[in-house]
């Protein structure tokens, strides 16, 4: 059976609990959920060190009770590196890491929802899954259900969302459905789908997914030693930065960690609810019309919002805003700089730090959710210098001339 585990839902808003089930929402007050877990002891952490580095090294605080029903890629273990061409070229005092998401199985950090939220499927007993996206989580999703030999179904909104991340969950079979209108609709739809289907519904307003995403807090305290300073991350449907803060807080309450990181959640300038209702100090609003080049985070209705802000406020953390040009800026930076090639909204935590680096003093790492080629198109704006030649005999001289 699993890892030991003794959990149950509690709903964020009222309080009140439930037992494992396949909910999503409240059934009193509508509330988003979260899971509660009996925590294992300090010395867990001497198991875990025996254990390969990914995800289900931490299977003793994962929502999963029968171990053989996981349904894994290798999802976790991803890189931690120390920017530090960008240190020296910025003469940045802070310690600046980058936790680099997009090395998971499809690309990005939803791989690491996805092995619980398909393994929970399963235990469920669902045939099929569901999820509407703007590419990372149809990708995910898709992969981790063929995987697990259930059906996929991916509402995308038309015309807006890039080209890698579509073609992943072609690749793996997915019935793409493609609505009018933006991301908030087609949710909206899934949503209603599911009440009156048998389909698992796996965007993060499933509680049992984003459990698998706070393992980047259990991996960042393992690969440096200490929990960061800051921890800075992109703000799309807002259920990574809870997930993460979750994940910390959970290191807290066992008693491996003595200090908790400040959160701090990025969105683009134009798509940006959350950020605005903090910064401006007014009640939440949804952005009816979001724009911005990182479509990841091109979402005007978060549906975790109650979370995000929540994690932010708790860690004593804020929220940034940033534009596209310094989006497209700081992914141009980590490229040429540090040969890390992240999608548009990867790059909003750098963007959002060499804003307001003076707002930071320590150890930052900055949370870069997916590979660059899940959108590579973008690069064909960057300034970049191309030559055509004829033959080698006409024009071996101009190139070596070129190259001097």
């Amino acid at each position: 059976m699993g890892g030991g585990v003794d959990f149950k839902l509690r709903c964020i808003k009222c309080g009140s609990v439930y037992d494992d089930s396949p909910i999503y929402r409240c059934p009193r007050c509508s509330g988003l959920l979260e899971v509660l877990t009996n925590l294992p002891g300090k010395n867990i952490i001497n198991k875990w060190r025996m254990r390969p580095f990914n995800v289900w090294r931490y299977k003793e605080v994962l929502p999963v009770r029968d171990t053989k029903k996981i349904v894994s890629l290798g999802e976790g273990g991803t890189r931690l590196l120390k920017l530090e061409n960008i240190m020296y070229k910025h003469r940045i005092q802070d310690n600046l890491y980058v936790k680099i998401e997009g090395d998971n199985p499809t690309g990005s950090f939803k791989d690491r929802g996805m092995t619980v939220g398909v393994t929970k499927a399963l235990e469920f007993g669902y045939k099929g899954v569901v999820c509407a996206s703007t590419g990372n989580t149809s990708a995910s999703m898709s992969a981790y259900a063929a995987k697990a030999g259930l059906k996929r179904f991916v509402f995308i909104p038309k015309g807006k969302i890039a080209g890698g991340k579509l073609s992943q969950a072609i690749a793996h079979g997915a019935t793409i459905i493609e609505v009018d209108g933006l991301f908030d609709h087609a949710l909206r739809l899934v949503l209603k789908l599911v009440e009156n289907t048998d389909l698992y519904l796996l965007n993060s307003v499933n509680p049992y997914r984003i459990e698998g995403q706070k393992t980047v807090a259990y991996e960042i305290y393992e690969q440096l030693e200490n929990p960061p300073d800051y921890v800075i991350v992109p703000v799309g449907n807002a259920g990574n930065i809870s997930a993460i803060w979750k994940g910390f807080k959970e290191l807290f309450k066992i008693g491996i960690i003595k200090e908790l990181p400040r959160m701090i959640g990025v969105q683009a300038e134009d798509a940006a609810p959350l950020a605005r209702a903090y910064i401006e100090n007014r009640e939440y609003q949804p952005v009816a019309n979001p724009k911005t080049v990182a479509s990841a985070i091109r979402i005007g209705n978060p549906i975790n919002w109650p979370k995000a802000l929540n994690a932010v406020k708790e860690s004593n953390g804020f929220f940034i805003v940033v534009s596209d040009e310094e989006i497209i800026n700081a992914q141009m930076t980590l490229a040429r700089i540090e040969g890390i090639f992240v999608e548009p909204a990867s790059s909003t935590p750098l963007a959002g730090y060499l804003r307001y680096k003076d707002r930071f003093d320590g150890t930052v790492v900055l949370i870069a959710t997916g590979h660059g080629l899940k959108d590579p198109t973008i690069t064909s704006s960057w300034p970049h210098d191309t030559y055509s030649i004829k033959s080698e005999e006409q024009n071996l001289a101009k190139l070596e001339k070129l190259i001097k």
